[in-house]
């Protein structure tokens, strides 16, 4: 199942250092990083370019190049929470999302964080608000 092997692809980045557009297990990544090191995991190279983005992503230029590439590339959730389901947050009040996780049961997720790297957290009010996607892999 498809939804297991994210799962665990997603686990295997656990502990790794938050580096602003990487994607390498153990070495470094970001939110997106991880997501990218998981889509080749899973399927064995990534399916486009990443254009350079700002660390803070609030480059105008690709507010909404996230959610656009999850609805190009991600088939999109209507039922509950579950694991194995990509996440899109919005961010600090911003309209687009602009962090991104993996779901690992319906109350945790992993996800990169600054100063703390790759880490699995709980799906706390607070996260489960700013909510703005859920996405399947292919």
């Amino acid at each position: 199942m498809k939804a297991a092997a994210a799962v665990a692809a997603a686990r295997k980045f656990l502990g790794t250092p938050y580096r602003h557009q990487a994607s390498l297990a153990g070495a470094g990544c970001d939110c997106l990083g991880l997501l990218r090191g998981v889509w080749r995991d899973l399927y064995g190279g990534e399916p486009m370019a990443v254009p350079p983005y700002r660390a803070d992503m609030r480059d105008p230029e690709h507010a909404g190049a996230l959610r656009a590439a999850a609805e190009q590339l991600l088939m999109p959730v209507t039922g509950p929470v579950e694991a194995g389901q990509v996440v899109l947050f919005r961010l600090s009040g911003m309209a687009e999302p602009k962090h991104c996780g993996i779901m690992v049961s319906p109350q945790r997720f992993i996800h990169a964080q600054e100063r703390l790297g790759v880490v699995e957290a709980n799906l706390t009010e607070a996260w489960a608000r700013r909510i703005s996607g859920r996405f399947w892999f292919p």
